[in-house]
């Protein structure tokens, strides 16, 4: 079975091809091709490669997102990346939706229905679900009536109890649709999965908590492989600092800005989502790798300082959600750091578990520092928590959705 997948974001588009066969592997299986198309104004960067060993990195003026996406795709077919004869060897497409709304949470074939509860939700997430939208009408044009599903990042959280769901608003707020959703739910679930899988632990006897440590940053309780609870809520911009998300700030703060400043409602969201986090508090960059290297750096005082306090602020703020989410599990079996910060920064790795070792936390200096493409375990031999570092693999939890539903669907309609 040929699966594509698209991982639609505001200002970049990721593409996957997986072949599985009539069984799923264990271990998450590279792409046979995959594409990567990111946007600014009307420049346009292509990052494209397939598994034969070609690669291509292009830059090209575009007249629109439908026109980039479109010309990516068609990689797959055409030119010396091809990797297929004919789109129409593409079995089933996969989307990451970030946002399911109050109704959706399961993956689901794409009709009418799913896409108008998309659009119905978009003012929860506007630059993803439209993104998202936009690419399902891209592949109904190029592809036909390929069946394509959506894949929901706050489906996981939906198990998450009222208490820990609910705003503590009036309860109209609930029944309007206003509670908490959480996000990056396809690859905290496939993280928990994984932790299960390494540790060869029982999927009904594990507390953990797993770090999404990207751009954007959450945590997630997990109990018996079900979300308990999550750091991010209504919509991706609480809980964590983030690159340049605020995470969560006193409301206060907020009315304060609106009578006070003045500030309009479209002013106030480009403060909080795009010029907080660790670009507001250090003046230099969302990027942890210059947020590291700044804060090495003592030739320019002030912008080290800056720098020391964004990386202090982040730290701190981790390991404040990492005891309550061990709080709220009632102790804790696994850490979990996945995503760009949480595989590759071995330096924010230890500044967070540094004062966790009352919770069982103790890394194993050595392979804590061993940069690796690999899951793995770099806790000390004697810590009672394991410490995992796991390859975020959102692509592949979408393939495998897409699998399950195809292989379903075939078996009923015979």
């Amino acid at each position: 079975m040929k699966v594509l997948v698209l991982n639609s974001g505001s200002s970049s588009q990721k593409s996957c091809l997986y072949e599985i066969g009539v069984t799923l592997p264990d271990d998450p299986p590279d792409c046979v091709w995959e594409g990567k198309v990111e946007w600014e104004g009307d420049r346009t960067e292509y990052s494209i490669k397939n598994n034969r060993g070609g690669a291509v990195r292009d830059l090209a003026a575009v007249a629109s997102r439908e026109e980039a996406i479109e010309r990516l795709l068609q990689t797959l077919w055409r030119g010396k990346l091809q990797t297929i004869s004919l789109p129409s060897e593409i079995d089933v497409v996969g989307h990451r939706v970030v946002h399911g709304g109050p109704h959706h949470f399961e993956p689901a074939f794409v009709n009418a229905e799913v896409k108008s509860a998309i659009e119905n939700v978009s003012v929860f997430a506007p630059l993803h679900n439209r993104a998202e939208l936009q690419g399902m009408e891209i592949v109904a044009k190029m592809l036909g009536p390929v069946p394509q599903v959506a894949v929901f990042d706050t489906g996981f959280h939906r198990t998450m109890p009222l208490a820990a769901a609910t705003y503590p608003g009036p309860y109209e707020w609930f029944e309007q649709g206003i509670r908490r959703y959480g996000f990056h739910g396809i690859n905290h679930q496939y993280c928990a999965q994984r932790a299960v899988q390494l540790l060869r632990a029982h999927p009904d006897s594990s507390r953990i908590v797993s770090c999404h440590l990207g751009n954007g940053c959450s945590l997630a309780a997990i109990r018996d492989g079900r979300s308990v609870d999550t750091t991010m809520g209504f919509t991706p911009l609480e809980g964590l600092m983030m690159g340049t998300r605020s995470g969560s700030v006193d409301p206060g703060i907020l009315t304060y800005l609106l009578r006070q400043k003045q500030l309009s409602a479209k002013q106030l969201d480009d403060l909080l989502n795009r010029k907080s986090g660790l670009l507001g508090i250090s003046g230099i960059s969302s990027d942890m790798r210059e947020i590291l290297a700044a804060s090495r750096n003592g030739s320019e005082p002030e912008k080290q300082s800056r720098a020391r306090l964004a990386l202090e602020m982040y730290v701190h703020r981790l390991q404040s959600g990492i005891g309550a989410m061990s709080a709220v599990l009632g102790g804790l079996d696994v850490l979990i750091f996945t995503a760009g910060v949480g595989e590759n920064s071995p330096e924010v790795r230890a500044a967070v578990c540094d004062k966790l070792a009352f919770l069982g936390i103790r890394l194993d200096e050595t392979k804590n520092a061993q940069m690796l493409d690999e899951d793995r375990d770099i806790a000390a031999p004697d810590a009672t928590v394991r410490v995992l570092v796991i390859r975020a693999q959102e692509d592949w939890m979408i393939a495998r959705e897409c699998w399950h539903l195809t292989r379903m669907r075939s078996t009923v309609s015979s």
